[in-house]
């Protein structure tokens, strides 16, 4: 999976496709037309209600393309003012959580030699030691 662009009507279509979910259960969760559910199987981007909505008909979160695509293409923030940390009403969620798709992904590109190890650490500000963690946890699945 690409986390760069996300085709995200595209997707949603496949894993209706895989799940073999009827069109008149569709309309019905989602309280649409079929001619709007197929607009939205063609969409570039579904507003976030709806994107809700299909991630509870589906069972899949579909946020996480959209955080995994923060984590590895967010650019970092040098300032000092970013290293204080500064009072928000929102909640506060942990940045650096790894799924095995991302994972895959960094290893792919140092495996390809896209990036070098240091240039992984510094470009995603991944531990070194987390890093050669993956490297020798998930070396047995690349064969």
């Amino acid at each position: 999976m690409n986390f760069k662009e996300i085709p995200i009507g595209p997707l949603i279509e496949k894993e209706v496709a895989a799940r073999e979910i009827e069109l008149s259960r569709i309309c019905n969760f989602m309280k649409c037309t079929e001619q709007e559910i197929k607009g939205m199987y063609k969409a570039k981007s579904i507003e976030t209600e709806n994107l809700l909505k299909w991630s509870k008909l589906l069972e899949y979160d579909f946020f996480r393309l959209y955080s995994q695509h923060l984590i590895l293409y967010a650019p970092a923030n040098k300032s000092a003012e970013s290293k204080k940390y500064k009072k928000t009403i929102l909640p506060q969620f942990r940045k650096n959580m790894y799924t095995k798709e991302v994972i895959n992904f960094i290893l792919r590109q140092m495996q390809s030699g896209e990036m070098s190890k240091i240039e992984v650490i510094e470009h995603y500000k991944i531990p070194k030691t987390t890093l050669y963690k993956w490297m020798s946890k998930y070396k047995d699945e690349k064969k």
